[in-house]
Order: C-alpha cells, then sequence, then structure tokens
C-alpha cells in the first residue's frame, strides 16, 4: 500500500513539474498571470509556472507584416480611388500589448484602414500620386501615435497601390500627351529661333565682306556637283554680272535720248 501511494505521489509530482515547465524562443515573450493577475514578462529561455495558480500568454517580438485591403477613398478633388498599403509594426512591450487592447493585431488593422481613408481622402490626386513619401509619413504618424500606449512600434507604411477610373486613366493620358506636345513645340521653336539667330550672325559676316557670299557660291556649287546628276552649273563671277547690268543699263538710256 505504501508503494502504491509513493508511486502515485511520484507520478503527481512529475505531472506538475512537466506542467510546470515552458519553454520560450528568443523572438517571444511570456506574460504571466497568476490568479489572474499580471506579474511580470519573463523569457527567452526556460520558465517555471505555478500549475493551475499561473497562466502564461505569449508576445512575439518580431516585426509583423499587415496587409491593408483596399479602400474606397474619394480625394479632396472629388476622385474614387481604390487604395492598399502595408504596414510593419512590431510589439515593444509586452505587458501593455496585452492589457491594455483585446486582440492587438485587429486593433492595430482597423486603425491602418481607418486612417488610410482619412488621409488620403485629405489629398489631392496629384499629391498622392508624387508625395507619396509624404502620405506614408503621414499615415505611419498617426498610427504610431495611437499604437503607442498599446505598447507598439510602427515601423514602415507604404501605399502598395492606387488604382484609378478607367475614364481617370484615359484623361491622364492625354493630359500626359497634350504635355510631350506642348514640350515638343517648345524645342522646335527654341530650334527656329537659333538657327535664325545663326543666320542673322553669317549674314552680318557676309555683308561685311563680298567675297566670302562668292566663297560660299563657290562651296555650293562643289558640293552639287559631287553628287551623281545630269544638271549641269556654270558659274559665273558675280563682277561679270555686275558689268553687263551697268552695260544694259547705259546703253538704254542712250537710245532713249
Amino acid at each position: 500500500m505504501n508503494v502504491l501511494f509513493l508511486a502515485i505521489v511520484v507520478i503527481v509530482v512529475i505531472i506538475i513539474i512537466v506542467n510546470a515547465i515552458r519553454i520560450v524562443q528568443e523572438y517571444d515573450r511570456a506574460v504571466i498571470f497568476r490568479l489572474g493577475r499580471a506579474i511580470k514578462v519573463k523569457g527567452p529561455g526556460l520558465i517555471l509556472l505555478w500549475p493551475v495558480i499561473d497562466r502564461m500568454v505569449r508576445v512575439t517580438l518580431r516585426i509583423i507584416t499587415l496587409d491593408v485591403p483596399p479602400q474606397d477613398v474619394i480625394t479632396k478633388d472629388n476622385v474614387t480611388l481604390k487604395i492598399s498599403a502595408v504596414v510593419y509594426y512590431k510589439v515593444i512591450d509586452p505587458m501593455n500589448a496585452i492589457i491594455q487592447v483585446y486582440d492587438y493585431n485587429y486593433a492595430v488593422s482597423q486603425l491602418a484602414q481607418t486612417t488610410l481613408r482619412s488621409i488620403c481622402g485629405q489629398a489631392e490626386l496629384d499629391k498622392l500620386l508624387s508625395e507619396r513619401e509624404k502620405i506614408n509619413m503621414e499615415i505611419q504618424d498617426i498610427l504610431d501615435k495611437h499604437t503607442g500606449p498599446w505598447g507598439i512600434k510602427v515601423t514602415i507604411v507604404e501605399l502598395k497601390q492606387i488604382d484609378l477610373p478607367q475614364d481617370m486613366q484615359r484623361a491622364m493620358a492625354r493630359q500626359a500627351e497634350a504635355e510631350r506636345d506642348k514640350r515638343a513645340k517648345i524645342i522646335n521653336a527654341d530650334g527656329e529661333y537659333l538657327a535664325a539667330q545663326r543666320l542673322s550672325d553669317a549674314a552680318k559676316i557676309i555683308s561685311s565682306n563680298p567675297i566670302a557670299l562668292q566663297l560660299r557660291y563657290l562651296q555650293t556649287l562643289n558640293e552639287i556637283s559631287s553628287t551623281n546628276n545630269t544638271t549641269t552649273i556654270l558659274p559665273i563671277p558675280l563682277d561679270i554680272i555686275r558689268e553687263v547690268g551697268k552695260g544694259l543699263i547705259g546703253g538704254g538710256g542712250t537710245g532713249d535720248k
């Protein structure tokens, strides 16, 4: 009888010891409740709990990735969008994460959705497309401010995707095309202006030295004659043309008299 009693006692003690031993991983912490009251945070490593009296809640300290589903947003300039985002956060105070909020993962998810709609609804479409980094920082600051008392730190917020309506996409495509046409016309006008400026400078140089015009004329004839064509060009000096013109004018005047 005594042997049986000792065996039962040994078995009970072993069961108690086995149930009292807990192993907490390096990336986890254990919030210990004793008779319903939070007493401390333990871990990592081997910890001992009083059976029946103590209860343990594990909390991970690793960064958690939260995928914010697409939200219907009406921007400040009345454009309807679907915007999705991703939030990275981690628990820095396991005690507050368990005591201050019922389910911190669900709470952060709902807060991220409402904050995304609020911030994006206060901005215009052009700002959302061109200043994403600023929008990300605004959302992160608000989330970090509200989740701080919960023992949670929001590290990164990124707008993942902005879905535009088809009509708006076509309008933006037309706007981009018009912008490219405007730039092309400006570049073309600048080229015409520079060409006219160079021609004006060349005319001033040639007018100061008439021989330059004749040399340019001969150079043009040389370029034309170098190509394979049947055109025959006979260069006539400008001085001869001037003398012939003067003679014709002088002869015409004598006949009239």
